[in-house]
């Protein structure tokens, strides 16, 4: 990679390390947190449900982020994804893996708004969940599931990264241009 890239690739980073941390935290610190302050099940949901809400602005901003400086560092190492062996696939692995990491957000989200409805207090509220009747019991199992699906994900992705640098090494781009470069050539060794 000629020049410097600071910018996108701090949006890439800090958007990654804010989207997993925030989900691992949500998952065990605000998801804990409820389940002990929580006296009834309405009452957990409800308490872990206001942290989830408050996190969402702050999680699109780190998503957005994230993609932004993904897209950037895409852009600017466009010539490593075709001409270094290896860069291809670890690039198609952290697409296909970032891909399901929103899957799994946007999944949590809906789940966690309709548990927030079928346990909410408000007649609006009420109003809505009777509307759409959820079996409560079912969508608790499969928030938990979609909210550590995020942070397991998003460690992937975090490990997908650090392979990233690794091909980015001087010696690295080298031995994967030669290596491309005679699987071009099969006459070549």
């Amino acid at each position: 990679m000629s020049g410097s890239h600071t910018f996108i690739r701090s949006l890439h980073d800090v958007g990654l390390a804010a989207w997993f941390g925030g989900s691992l935290m949500g998952a065990v610190g605000l998801n804990g947190a409820a389940n002990h302050e929580g006296s009834t099940v309405a009452a957990k949901a409800r308490i872990a449900s206001v942290g989830w809400t408050k996190w969402v602005p702050v999680n699109a901003a780190a998503i957005g982020a994230h993609l932004f400086g993904g897209g950037g560092l895409l852009a600017v190492n466009a010539h490593r994804v075709k001409t270094q062996q290896g860069v291809g696939a670890s690039t198609t692995a952290k697409t296909a893996v970032t891909a399901a990491a929103l899957a799994a957000t946007a999944y949590a989200r809906v789940l966690g708004k309709k548990v927030d409805l079928a346990s909410s207090s408000t007649p609006e509220d009420n109003e809505k969940a009777n509307r759409h009747p959820i079996d409560l019991d079912k969508a608790h199992r499969q928030l938990a599931f979609a909210q550590w699906a995020v942070p397991a994900l998003t460690g992937c992705l975090v490990v997908l990264n650090a392979l990233h640098g690794e091909q980015q090494r001087p010696m690295a781009q080298l031995q994967g241009m030669w290596e491309h470069a005679r699987s071009l050539t099969p006459l070549v060794h």
